[in-house]
């Protein structure tokens, strides 16, 4: 459970920095408008430049922080291995696409999360001896967005109506009505935030060639597969990881769409999906941060 914050507190992989700890902070750098990769061209022979495509690149995000223990020295190296250590799990640091949070708590803002890595940790020992140790901070974020603290789920069932039906005597318009307490359209979500957000989506057995389709965009992710009883597929089509994976681990071909378009808009939209399915006990499960451009 991740801890609470104050505001001017920030957590770094589990660490708590900044108002009221043992590490004060100076500076933060990064959190504007984040860095652009550019298509330009300049034409050959004509004036001007010709304006290419525009794509985000991650943060880096700059902390210049300072570690005081007064009068103990071996306490602020203490503090400086905790720091290092967070982020130095093989786990992390040998797989692909694995990220940390940095969560960041700033005035009228609720939390907001990032992911990535941490590239720098530079500390300068000159004023150990006073217990004052400076350090130079450097986070690299896997995209450019910024997370909500918590996630938000939506589940729902392979049949779109349960139950019910048509109520006699059978005349114009013909309206067909769920069971008492059943959705008749169980993939309505709501996703907060002011950009689109990459969801995680995991199809629970038995079924077979499930398409995952958002109503609204169109696009759709279909699987040619077969998923067991007990067994999972999870398509997760965040930045860092984009796969598609079952339950043992081995990866499951996409036959249909392309992860890196399929994303929520902020708003109000639909998912829908299907599959062959005769005991109607398969689930969707979508999982989601709600994200946002700027603070």
């Amino acid at each position: 459970m991740p801890v609470p914050l104050s505001d001017f507190q920030h957590d770094l992989g589990g660490l708590v920095i900044g108002a009221g700890t043992a590490i004060s902070i100076a500076n933060i750098e990064g959190l504007g408008r984040a860095p652009v990769r550019t298509g330009d061209v300049d034409p050959p022979h004509a004036d001007g430049i010709w304006l290419g495509a525009d794509y985000y690149s991650g943060r880096t995000i700059r902390i210049d922080a300072a570690i005081k223990t007064p009068g103990d020295p071996a306490a602020a190296l203490d503090i400086l291995a905790a720091l290092e250590r967070l982020h130095d799990d093989p786990a992390l640091r040998l797989t692909g696409g694995a990220a940390t949070a940095l969560r960041l708590k700033l005035p009228g803002r609720d939390i907001r999360v990032v992911f990535g890595r941490l590239r720098k940790a530079d500390a300068d020992l000159e004023r150990l001896v006073h217990g004052w140790l400076p350090i130079d901070i450097e986070f690299l974020t896997a995209d450019p967005l910024f997370y909500a603290d918590h996630q938000e789920q939506l589940v729902m069932p392979l049949r779109t109506i349960v139950g019910g039906g048509f109520t006699a005597p059978v005349v114009a318009p013909i309206v067909v009505t769920p069971a008492p307490g059943g959705a008749a359209r169980p993939g309505w979500m709501t996703v907060e935030g002011t950009a689109p957000t990459w969801p995680v989506l995991r199809i629970d057995g038995p079924c077979a060639n499930p398409v995952i389709t958002h109503a609204e965009s169109g696009h759709a992710l279909r699987l040619d597969a077969a998923i067991g009883r007990d067994e999972w597929v999870e398509i997760d089509t965040r930045p860092t990881w984009r796969s598609v994976l079952r339950r043992d681990g081995g990866s499951v071909p996409l036959t249909g769409g392309r992860l890196d378009a399929f994303s929520l808009p902020p708003g109000r939209s639909e998912i829908r999906w299907q599959a062959t399915d005769p005991s109607n006990s398969a689930r969707l499960t979508v999982t989601w941060r709600p994200a946002w451009s700027t603070l």
